[in-house]
Order: structure tokens, then sequence, then C-alpha cells
């Protein structure tokens, strides 16, 4: 039987110092002192763990960000940009550096992106999926390069990956809106491409199922593909039907600002004629008028842990593939409403 070959997490309990002491040890970053730095030396003697030297170019040093190509810059966008702040953080705090790639399929190959990814990165993190399907992350794993994803799941692929809590964040938001007496709730749901939106639609739709309600079909929209508005467009379509919901549950904050708009226009007040509530509690949702009660998905989190996974993935220690599900919370402001006494008389529903 062959000896296992020694991991960078056996080098950090034979120091007894953290996995991301001796990483830093070991690419020479500060912040470590002299006395715990002879003690991972002394470590990697003793173990005959192999330091993989790094080339003059800095390429051994750097991991990859793989997003779809979005419509806004990246860093601006209410999905992406915590993320990114995250996971960055977290790499430059081990001494990595991230090259951030944006795929768009109209112009680039699958060929082109493995071949570059190849050359430049030492592990992987794919954010999201939309436009980068199952088919391409199986291609990408096959470069045998460090891969984790980042709210994205491939059934039958046993992948690690950080995911939010989505399917329990559609549940309690659409939870919180029963309680306070909605009957009639209409669903701002987005693109099927995305498997956390589709997660939070089945959780919407679970919570609604448990009370007997069946939401109308013209209340569950389909975004208009490729428009930066899709809330505001599919909230006009609601706003047309011969009657209007009473409470709106957005599959996302971006979808529930569009739709607050398109509330306002339509001369309507939040929450006295439609209560709004959504998933994800960006910085601005504290900030609208009225405030926007929301599920929080902890996207900077999501990003440091994708991080640090990708760090033990590529300091060849023992990682099991798992599906990490990250907590979230309810966020309950004003959007909404929070009186019983007021949504039950209005809607004639009392929660028991």
């Amino acid at each position: 039987m062959t000896k296992q070959r020694p991991s960078m997490r056996d080098v950090a309990r034979a120091a007894n110092l953290s996995v991301s002491a001796v990483s830093m040890v070991i690419h020479d970053k500060p912040g470590i002192g002299a006395q715990a730095r002879e003690r991972v030396r002394a470590a990697i003697s003793q173990l005959g763990y192999k330091v993989t030297p790094t080339p003059g170019n800095g390429k051994a040093q750097a991991v990859g960000l793989l997003i779809e190509k979005s419509s806004m810059p990246v860093i601006l966008d209410v999905f992406y940009g915590d993320i990114i702040r995250g996971f960055q953080a977290e790499a430059q705090r081990l001494g990595r550096q991230v090259l951030l790639h944006m795929f768009d399929r109209t112009a680039e190959s699958l060929e082109g992106l493995r071949a570059s990814l190849a050359h430049e990165v030492q592990g992987l993190v794919v954010a999201n999926d939309g436009d980068i399907t199952p088919e391409m992350v199986i291609q990408l794993e096959a470069l045998n390069v460090p891969l984790v994803l980042i709210e994205n799941h491939i059934p039958g692929q046993q992948l690690p990956c950080i995911l939010g809590d989505n399917f329990r964040a559609g549940y309690t938001v659409t939870h919180h809106l029963l309680a306070l007496g909605h009957q009639s709730i209409a669903v701002l749901r987005g693109p099927n491409k995305y498997s956390s939106l589709v997660d939070r639609l089945r959780g919407c739709l679970a919570a609604a199922a448990e009370v007997g309600l069946l939401i109308p079909p013209a209340w569950m929209p389909q975004p208009v593909s490729g428009h930066p508005q899709k809330g505001y467009l599919q909230m006009q379509e609601i706003l047309r039907t011969p009657e209007r919901p009473t409470a709106i549950v957005a599959i996302s904050d971006k979808t529930a600002f569009g739709a607050m708009d398109a509330i306002k226009e339509a001369g309507l007040r939040i929450p006295h004629d439609i209560a709004i509530a959504s998933i994800d509690d960006v910085v601005e949702s504290a900030y609208t008028r009225p405030p926007l009660t929301t599920f929080r998905i902890p996207k900077y989190e999501m990003g440091v842990l994708a991080m640090q996974k990708l760090q033990r993935l590529i300091g060849n220690e023992q990682e099991i593939a798992v599906k990490s599900i990250v907590y979230g919370d309810l966020v309950v402001r004003e959007s909404c409403g929070t009186h019983m006494s007021y949504a039950t008389e209005r809607t004639g529903f009392a929660v028991r």
C-alpha cells in the first residue's frame, strides 16, 4: 500500500497553525511571526511536504473566477458584486491573484475558454450558471484543475459547491406574506437557466401549496429575455389582469426594484394597495421607498468560503465534495406591512 502524500493540512496540524497561515508562509506573505514560520518549515521538512514552486510570471498563484457576461459592469451587479468582493478579499489574504473571466457565449468558444484557463490558473470558481451550462462545467472539470461552484449545482455530478439557502428563501418570504393574511399572491419568477432562481420559485410554490393556495399562471409571468428591467415589465403585465394581487413575491431584489417602480407608476401604494417581499438583501433594499422586506443571502461570505475551499483543493488536501448551503434570514421592513389585524380585515383571511 503506497504512503499517502502529505497535505497542507498535515503541515498545519504538525505546526499547530491554521491552513491559511501555512499557505502564507509557503508563499512568503507578510503577517506571520518568525517563530510560526520556523515551525512551518520544520513541519514541511519532517513530513516531506512538496511545495509547488512559483514561476517567475506568477501564474501558479492565480485563481480564476468565471461568470457569464453581464449587461452591466459586473462589480456593480447586485448578484455578482458581493461574491467577487468576498472571493477577492480572501484570495488576497492567501496571497493569490484573481483573474476574472466573463464568458460571452456569442463571441467565445468553449475550446478557447478551456485553453485560456488551463494555462493561466491553478484553480477555478464558477459563479452562477445561466450561459455557463452543466455541459460546460463538466468539460471544465476535465481540465483536472481544482473546481468549486457558487450558486450552481449539477444533478448527478459530485462537485464541491457553495449555495445560498434558496428554497428556504422562497418559502420564507411567501410564508411571511401568508402570515400577514394575503391570499392573492403573485410571483415574479426568474429565468429558468438559473438554478438558484428555480430553487427559490420551488420554495414559493411549496409555501403556497401548504395552505392550498393556487397561484394563477397570469400572476407568474415569464421574464422578458435579455431585458434589464424584467421585474418592471412583469409587474406591468400583472397589473393589466382583470384582478390584481394583494401581494408580490419577487425572485430577487433587482426584480423587486423594477416592480416597485411599476406599482408606483400605476398610482398604487406599497404596502397599502400591494405588498412586496423579495430575496437577496442587497444594500439598496434598505433604502427603497418603502424599505424592502427581503431574505438575506450572504453572498460576500459565499465568496470567502469558495476561495477557502479552492485553496484546500489546490493544496492537495483531502476534501470530500460537499454541497454547502449557507443559511440566511428574513429581514422585515415596511414594504409588506406588519399588522395582522389590517391584513386580516383587508383579505378576510386569518392564519392559524
